[in-house]
């Protein structure tokens, strides 16, 4: 009798239906936003719903890495959906904000295990010019999400109501843990089972500080005692941390990482043009919205070439990762992403909507390029037995990055618009928010149009600058991996 092993294209499919769950879940949740807020009744805790999860996520990752390592991939994969999918129920249930805010807690906490531990099996599941291709595939996961998942968010509200957008994840994620529980195979090994309690306990401390700290820089006004309380608790957790990784048996973290340079660029890089991708599909839909009055179904397809294109620029990248060094592949991709960040920067408000069409394509081939080599690279600069733990890394990283710039482009857009409406009295931010949902933006008075658009045109080309900006931090990075050139 032949010994079972692992149908590798089942379980890729079972990878990518988890990552498109998780990917569909920040959107949908934010078409349903209203219905529950009007439910609930908790529009003073509306943010919490969406930062609890950002943070219990980013929190869990970096700890189901190294699990993934000691206790094996499939073990701790199942742990975490299991978890997700009873965040989603009780999620569903709610009768209150507070529960809502409780339970969405514990869904982040499981959809942490999700994208870390999915790279980490197709790194066992595939060669290395292989991994590209899969990757890039699980990465077009999140922006075919974020086409559907506000018309399926829209669909679930009007035909049944919203709490099936949190039910609906469990009958998905029991499929998923079904076909990985009989179609991954994994070898017993003596793998470590001494866990660094320690580091777990002091990265958490690490990362809620950090990630308190991006929250509070959104908000208004400006909470200086506490955003000074978070620095002063980020900094102490991390030396702390640092001492305790490197006198523990099995750090959670090891810092012998960080002494690869290409493994310590490759990971900022991640992190700062995850950072410009948020700018690009968050404010981009704004832009076609505000300034072109398109409906936001129309909006959301500004962005659709990027998602087809990453995946073309992923499957390119597989091929290029055995010929060329990862930082000549970066060099590449950034010549996309500058060309698209470039034309974003000097559209004028005019630009009609094919353009960005060409735009989102061009930098969607960057973006593949980019993230897919990151990802892949990130993994082959460490031992077998340290995969989980760099893909968690690599994984956070990527969340930190988009965490830290969503505050920075609120602020800068923002600041940009307030100068703008004391420019124009007869302005204010109530009209401008007005003006970016085409529903309200039809009922603004016709002479006030011109202005109200100039200022949202302004504020979207400042944060397009500051996006741009991240682009040449990106070269300067890369730059710094010339000495690891072999």
């Amino acid at each position: 009798m032949h010994a079972r092993t692992t149908n590798v294209k089942i379980v890729t499919i079972a990878l990518f239906i988890a990552t498109f769950m998780s990917a569909v879940e920040g959107t949908i949740v934010s078409t349903a936003m209203p219905t529950i807020v009007g439910d609930l009744h908790g529009v003073s805790l509306m943010n919490w719903v969406f930062s609890i999860f950002l943070l219990t996520n980013a929190i869990a990752t970096p700890i189901y890495g190294k699990l993934a390592d000691q206790l094996g991939r499939k073990r701790v994969f199942i742990f975490g959906l299991t978890v997700f999918i009873l965040g989603s129920l009780f999620s569903g249930l709610s009768g209150r904000m507070e529960t809502l805010i409780l339970w969405r807690a514990l869904q982040g906490i499981g959809a942490g295990v999700i994208m870390p531990v999915s790279y980490t099996i197709v790194a066992d599941m595939y060669s290395f010019e292989k991994r590209a291709d899969v990757v890039g595939l699980l990465g077009s996961a999140w922006g075919i999400a974020s086409i559907v998942a506000p018309l399926l968010g829209g669909f679930i509200v009007d035909q049944l109501s919203w709490h099936w957008i949190f039910f609906v994840n469990v009958p998905i994620g029991l499929l998923t843990i079904g076909l990985i529980a009989w179609f991954l195979v994994e070898p017993h090994s003596n793998r470590s089972s001494h866990i660094d309690y320690g580091g777990v306990c002091l990265i958490a401390v690490v990362l809620l500080a950090i990630m308190y700290l991006f929250q509070l820089l959104g908000e208004r006004p400006f909470h200086f005692g506490l955003i000074g309380l978070c620095v002063v608790v980020a900094m102490l957790g991390m030396w702390f941390f640092i001492r305790q990784e490197r006198r523990a048996v099995d750090p959670i973290i090891p810092l012998s990482m960080f002494k690869n340079r290409t493994f310590v660029t490759q990971n900022l890089i991640a992190a700062l043009i995850s950072g410009f991708i948020f700018a690009y599909e968050v404010y981009l839909p704004d832009w076609t919205q505000g300034l072109l009055g398109l409906p936001a179904t129309m909006a959301g397809f500004a962005i659709t070439p990027s998602s087809i294109m990453w995946i073309i620029g992923s499957f390119w990248t597989g091929k290029l990762l055995g010929k060329l060094r990862p930082q000549l592949i970066t060099y590449l991709s950034l010549f996309f992403i500058g060309c698209g960040s470039l034309a974003s920067i000097l559209a004028p408000r005019t630009t009609p909507f094919w353009a960005f069409f060409v735009i989102s394509g061009v930098m969607g081939i960057g973006f593949g390029l980019c993230i897919t080599n990151a990802s892949v690279t990130v993994q082959n600069e460490v031992a077998k037995d340290q995969i989980g733990v760099a893909s968690s890394f690599n994984t956070l990283s990527r969340t930190l990055g988009q965490t830290l710039m969503i505050s920075v482009f609120g602020i800068v857009m923002n600041t940009t618009m307030l100068q703008g409406v004391k420019q124009h009295p007869q302005t204010n931010l109530k009209l401008m928010n007005e003006l970016i949902n085409p529903q309200t933006a039809q009922a603004l008075p016709a002479q006030l149009l011109p202005q109200l658009k100039e200022i949202l045109y302004g504020a979207l080309h400042n944060v397009f600058l500051v996006a741009g900006l991240l682009v040449i931090a990106t070269l300067v990075v890369n730059w710094f991996d010339k000495k690891s050139a072999s």
